[in-house]
C-alpha cells in the first residue's frame, strides 16, 4: 500500500504532494514501483496534528481520487476519520476506507461501510492524534489491542458490516511508546490468527528514530527490518512511503520463506 499524502503537514512528506497534479503524479509513480494499493489522505494524523475541516479535506482528496481511479487499476483507499469524506471518496472511485479513528463511539462511519460494502481498515489508537502520545498506558498492550479488535468486530457486525469487509491495523505509533510498539511487532503472528488480514504501517515512524537516533529521511532500514518481520509473521498489507524498496524486501522475504 503506497502512501499519497495530500497534506502540507504530514510527518514524513508533508507538502511534497500537496498540489493535485503532484499527488496524482506520485500515485502513478508508486504504482509503477509496484504498489498494489494506494492510500490517499487529506488530513495529517501525526502526533499533535490539528484537525482540518471536512470541506478542506474533501477539496484536497476528491479530484486526486477521481483522476487516479481513471488511470490505475489498483484499489484506492481513503485515509480519513470523517464519514462524509469517506462517502464522497468512495463515490469518487475509492473502494477502501482506512480509519485511524476506529476507536470511535458513534456508528456513522460504520453505517457508510454497511451501505457501500467498501473495505474497512479498523486501526487501534489510544486517544486522538492531538493527545495520543502524551502518556500512553496499557496493562498488556497486545491483549488490549486484541480485545479492541474483538469489540470492533462485534460493533461492526451490529450495524451490518460483515467480517469479510474488515482489515485490522495494530496502530504502530498511535498512542504507543517505543516499548509498546516493539511488543506489538514481536507478537504480530498472534493477530494474524484473528481470521482477518492485518495491515501494518511502520514506514519512517518515530519509534525507529527513538531506537536508532535516525532522522525521518534515514529510517528506511528500520522500516524494512520491521516489514520483513511482519511478512514472516503473516501480515498481508504493508503501508509504506518507499514502495520500490519495500517491494524488493517483501519479495525476497517471501522467496526465502517458500524454502522452509
Amino acid at each position: 500500500m503506497g502512501i499519497v499524502n495530500v497534506t502540507p503537514d504530514s510527518f514524513s512528506d508533508g507538502g511534497k504532494f500537496h498540489a493535485e497534479d503532484e499527488a496524482v503524479s506520485q500515485g502513478l509513480s508508486l504504482v509503477r514501483q509496484g504498489a498494489e494499493l494506494l492510500d490517499i489522505g487529506g488530513e495529517s494524523t501525526r502526533p499533535g496534528a490539528l484537525p482540518v475541516s471536512e470541506a478542506k479535506e474533501l477539496q484536497r482528496v476528491t479530484s486526486v481520487i477521481e483522476r487516479l481511479a481513471a488511470q490505475v487499476r489498483v484499489p484506492l483507499s481513503i485515509d480519513t476519520m470523517k464519514p462524509a469524506v469517506a462517502r464522497a471518496a468512495l463515490a469518487a472511485g475509492a473502494s477502501i476506507v482506512n480509519d485511524v479513528a476506529a476507536n470511535r463511539d458513534d456508528d456513522a462511519m460504520w453505517r457508510v461501510m454497511a451501505e457501500t460494502g467498501a473495505g474497512y481498515v479498523a486501526m487501534h489508537m489510544q486517544g486522538l492524534p492531538q493527545t495520543m502520545q502524551s502518556q500512553p498506558t496499557y496493562s498488556d498492550v497486545a491483549r488490549d489491542v486484541a480485545d479492541f479488535f474483538g469489540d470492533r468486530m462485534r460493533r461492526l457486525n451490529a450495524v451490518g458490516v460483515p467480517v469479510d469487509q474488515v482489515v485490522f491495523d495494530v496502530g504502530i505509533g498511535f498512542g504507543k511508546t517505543l516499548e509498546h510498539n516493539l511488543q506489538l511487532l514481536a507478537v504480530l503472528r498472534s493477530f494474524t490468527k484473528l481470521g482477518r488480514p492485518i495491515l501494518l504501517g511502520v514506514s519512517r515512524k518515530s519509534f525507529i528514530g527513538a531506537l536508532s537516533g535516525a532522522g525521518v529521511d534515514e529510517r528506511l532500514p528500520g522500516s524494512l527490518a520491521a516489514t520483513c518481520l511482519a511478512v514472516e509473521s503473516g501480515v498481508q498489507i504493508i503501508r509504506t512511503h518507499d514502495v520500490a524498496e519495500t517491494v524488493q524486501a517483501v519479495r525476497m522475504t517471501e522467496a526465502i520463506l517458500k524454502q522452509r
